[in-house]
């Protein structure tokens, strides 16, 4: 399984750097969390089809994690017309549906038929590839994060989080333990939301079961100033802050 960051960025774009988007690959079949970039236009320059895509799944609807979700829509509508890539959504889905089919009309073409499938807490999807299933966050009232199984390999992504609260000494996480207590391959945590880095070190320090920690939509000014504290604070643990173009292999 490679794990490709498409972008990496927080609520909106930086220099050299796109707003939210991953791709999974897995042999010649791909997989997205979040199109908060023209995905489309990147998968092109990698030479890939989008007749590769199978699904794509989205964390919570804000624009920088959906922004390039109409364009993969409107060239696979019109043009990429065997491409049968598969969408689940959070929150109103028909809503977001109809929206979707408002813009394509406004562009001259009427909508093809998709798949869209809601996300909420639990199972989400299984096709024999890949199983998913969807944690829900406190960042907004439909906003979740991911726990992707494959070839024997876990992965997190934890989309957008809600700030960690702290209760009678103890830190309330906006993350499913449990599954952490399970142990990941690779856990792709943000820090925009999920503001104080040092509230992940009673999280992980005693961890031996997270094979690598990616620090994802995060700004500059964030790195630059809580790198070094992280990496000083879990020194056993190999942490990486995200880059677009960014490649794991698991």
């Amino acid at each position: 399984m490679r794990i490709v960051f498409f972008g990496s960025s927080h609520g909106f774009p930086e220099e050299n750097r796109r707003c939210s988007s991953i791709l999974v690959e897995l042999g010649e079949v791909r997989y997205f969390i979040d199109m908060g970039t023209q995905s489309i236009e990147q998968l092109a320059t990698r030479g890939i089809r989008p007749e590769r895509v199978k699904a794509c799944f989205v964390t919570h609807m804000h624009g920088d994690h959906t922004n390039g979700l109409i364009s993969f829509i409107d060239l696979c509508n019109w043009y990429y017309t065997k491409a049968d890539t598969e969408f689940y959504l959070p929150g109103d889905t028909e809503k977001t549906v109809e929206a979707i089919k408002c813009w394509l009309e406004c562009n001259g073409h009427a909508m093809r038929e998709f798949k869209f499938g809601h996300v909420d807490d639990g199972f989400v999807y299984d096709d024999g590839v890949i199983r998913l299933a969807a944690y829900r966050t406190s960042h907004i009232a439909q906003s979740f994060s991911y726990v992707l199984e494959a070839e024997g390999k876990r992965v997190y992504f934890s989309g957008d989080l809600g700030s960690p609260v702290a209760l009678n000494g103890d830190v309330l996480y906006d993350l499913p333990l449990e599954e952490f207590d399970r142990g990941f391959d690779l856990a792709i945590l943000e820090l925009a939301h999920f503001w104080a880095p040092d509230k992940y070190y009673p999280l992980l320090k005693d961890r031996d079961n997270i094979g690598q920690v990616v620090i994802n939509h995060y700004s500059t000014y964030i790195r630059q100033h809580s790198a070094y504290d992280l990496m000083k604070m879990l020194p056993e643990q190999k942490i990486v802050f995200a880059n677009d173009g960014l490649e794991f292999n698991i």
